[in-house]
């Protein structure tokens, strides 16, 4: 009797142990196709430059990602895309902070909170801006800029990324502590503005490092200001915002990886953790403070407290008119 049974028996166990491995394997198959980045702004800039940063990082681990740009309305585009998309974790937006929280303030955007309607995953960067002009305007630091300004009004402009932009608002705030107003001329991403600056038809820029480097080295462009408190390791003869004499002038920027809201629970812990542990490599974080930013290793929870918080100091702005989208 158990002779005629025992084939049978190790078979059904055979399958029950085959059907567990098979269940367990699908509770980890993610990712099983390839992930999409959707980058908000135009090629060549920070936020593409980090977008994929990350999406080379996780293609040596193995994982296939695709960079797409989807750039206009100060990034509403490719928010509003990834939004629509399904929460599966394929789906992934590139996009930073300024352009996120400033989607809010825009009329048709008045609904959007990112910190309820997206889901944060990771921060590649953060870093603060610069205030540059061109070497052809003959300014040497901010009080030289303000003189200027002052002596030739209406005649400062300054580029932008798009209506309430971290580089608009940047300057915005500037001009309040000033007691100047400087005009602003949008753009749909840094790089039309950085050919307007390099050509003399812009007088000024706010951005991070990443974005003016190059033309720092050259000589095209000076850095008079930095809005951290302290001095930049690769810039270290440029003042900090208290040294040139505009300590309430400040701005921050960080670039993050966020999904649609209600996303996968675990293709979001999948991400986090990939990134955060690759971020670690000393040969990274050396190439990210070379552009003159930082490593972050804040967790999806914290990433959405920041923008909570940030939220509420854009609000003020908005209140006391430091930022209009005229």
């Amino acid at each position: 009797m158990f002779k005629f049974f025992a084939p049978v028996l190790s078979l059904w166990l055979s399958l029950m142990v085959l059907l567990a491995t098979s269940g367990a394997q699908a509770q980890g198959t993610y990712p099983s196709k390839p992930i999409r980045f959707i980058v908000d702004s135009v090629p060549g800039g920070t936020t593409d430059l980090m977008t994929r940063l990350c999406a080379d990082v996780l293609t040596k681990q193995g994982i296939v990602v695709t960079v797409e740009t989807k750039a206009g309305a100060t990034g509403g585009l490719a928010a509003d895309y990834v939004m629509s998309s399904p929460p599966d974790g394929y789906t992934i937006l590139g996009a930073p902070n300024g352009n996120l929280l400033i989607q809010h303030f825009l009329e048709k955007g008045a609904s959007f909170n990112p910190s309820r309607d997206l889901s944060s995953i990771f921060i590649s960067s953060e870093s603060q801006h610069l205030l540059v002009v061109p070497k052809t305007l003959g300014v040497s630091d901010v009080a030289g800029l303000i003189a200027y300004a002052r002596a030739n009004p209406d005649s400062v402009y300054y580029g932008s990324a798009g209506l309430g932009t971290q580089p608009h608002i940047s300057v915005s705030q500037l001009g309040k502590i000033a007691n100047i107003k400087f005009t602003h001329v949008p753009y749909k991403g840094l790089g039309g503005a950085m050919t307007d600056l390099l050509a003399g038809r812009l007088q000024l820029l706010s951005s991070s490092l990443g974005t003016v480097k190059g033309y720092l080295k050259s000589g095209q462009l000076k850095a008079i200001a930095v809005s951290g408190p302290h001095r930049l390791g690769a810039l270290t003869d440029v003042p900090t915002a208290a040294e040139a004499g505009i300590p309430d002038w400040s701005m921050n920027v960080w670039f993050g990886l966020f999904g649609p809201k209600n996303m996968n629970p675990q293709a979001q812990k999948f991400l986090s953790e990939r990134l955060l542990g690759a971020f670690q490599d000393p040969k990274l974080i050396a190439r990210i403070e070379e552009q003159g930013g930082g490593v972050v290793s804040d967790t999806p929870v914290q990433i959405t407290d920041r923008l909570v918080k940030e939220f509420k100091v854009y609000t003020q702005l908005f209140k006391e008119g430091v930022i209009t989208l005229e």
